[in-house]
């Protein structure tokens, strides 16, 4: 499995984001995006989620452009962003039941344990702290699996010990072949990731 981009621009609100942006991602490994804000870190992820189109540019899967089997992509990768795609008013347990339907994954306990959301499986995501939402929101990688994790800062909202807990999950995921794409402030000291930085050159390739 692959993930290539090659010669990306982005542009927002008539400025220029990033422009020639290539990089590469294989089985096993993470790109750390870096960058200061503004740089393009979250756009970018958004266009390989499907949800900003680049001005220019291609993304591949396998070798193939997303725009020719974009559904099929979308069974390939699991995109966590700034908002929690999570229903206030069902539980942790409900809200990860509804992600493990969708993707034909109907057991979730193991996601409820590997976030250590078991103690607040049932109760409403609506009275839950940052830090639990954001547990709930990252076990959808879990009930809901897929190759490719697209993550923007997965972090946030975590304390020390569930930060170690993300990694630890990120980490055994790619050990058993899977990939990460991920945006962060905070480096989190990952032996296998190579870093793409956004900064300065509107458009720095990692291949």
């Amino acid at each position: 499995m692959s993930l290539t981009a090659t010669n990306l621009r982005c542009i927002r609100q008539d400025r220029l984001i990033f422009n020639g942006l290539g990089f590469s991602l294989k089985v096993g490994e993470i790109l750390w995006v870096q960058g200061r804000n503004g740089a393009g870190k979250s756009s970018l992820l958004r266009m390989v989620a499907g949800l900003l189109k680049p001005a220019l540019g291609e993304i591949k899967w396998n070798g193939i452009s997303v725009k020719d089997d974009p559904d099929g992509f979308q069974d390939q990768f699991r995109y966590i962003g700034h908002q929690e795609a999570l229903k206030p008013v069902l539980t942790a347990r409900e809200n990860l039941q509804f992600w493990a339907d969708f993707s034909g994954n109907h057991d979730v306990s193991a996601a409820l344990k590997e976030f250590d959301l078991e103690k607040i499986a049932d109760s409403p995501v609506g009275i839950m702290s940052a830090g639990q939402k954001k547990r709930t929101n990252l076990a959808r990688l879990i009930s809901s699996p897929a190759p490719l994790w697209v993550l923007d800062e997965p972090v946030s909202s975590l304390d020390t010990h569930y930060i170690d807990l993300f990694k630890r999950q990120l980490e055994k995921h790619v050990a058993a072949g899977g990939m990460a794409l991920l945006a962060t402030h905070q480096d989190l000291n990952l032996p296998s990731s190579r870093k793409l930085d956004l900064d300065g050159t509107r458009g720095q390739n990692s291949e």
